[in-house]
């Protein structure tokens, strides 16, 4: 698949089987991640993989849920068999974008393989809270690098169409 399909047919995936993630695809998702352009060609983000049944998921999930007084249906990461988590240099004022080009790398390339994913934002309270140090240890976030954004990934169980193009949004001066 080209990448503009893959853009065009990509969107967030609530439902998966689980089925795990080959090695290969997985290494697939590590490459488009990590080939992600960075300012100053820093290369700063690390990326953490979390399979779905790990306990430091569920920890987070109920963090989350005390943080902000939810009790959702279903887990952050809609049962994914996998959860990549990406973390960045603290120090560096790009980290947060730098990160931001490569989930969208991995999530597009997770479209590329036929793989369902969904950005995942709203775990930031916990893991940027008092216990950050605990998740970073937990997690194996280098030194000095903290929580920037994470991407769930699996084997799509339900399809969902991508949202309708809205041209308002765009201007040319």
């Amino acid at each position: 698949m080209d990448v503009l399909e893959a853009m065009a047919r990509r969107s967030s995936t609530r439902a998966y089987t689980d089925q795990p993630l080959t090695e290969a695809e997985l290494d697939t998702l590590f490459t488009a991640g990590l080939q992600a352009p960075t300012a100053t060609n820093r290369q700063e983000i690390h990326i953490t993989a979390v399979a779905g049944d790990n306990p430091i998921l569920a920890e987070i999930e109920a963090h989350k849920n005390a943080m902000f007084g939810q009790n959702p249906p279903v887990n952050f990461y809609y049962g994914a068999p996998t959860v990549l988590i990406l973390s960045g240099e603290n120090a560096f004022s790009w980290t947060p974008i730098d990160a931001g080009i490569a989930v969208q790398n991995i999530a597009l390339a997770a479209e590329g393989l036929g793989l369902g994913s969904v950005i995942i934002g709203c775990i930031k309270g916990p893991l940027t809270s008092d216990k950050a140090p605990y998740y970073a240890e937990k997690l194996g976030f280098p030194q000095g690098y903290g929580y920037q954004i994470a991407i769930a990934v699996g084997h799509k169980a339900a399809e969902k169409e991508p949202h309708a193009l809205d041209r308002s949004k765009v201007n040319c001066i």
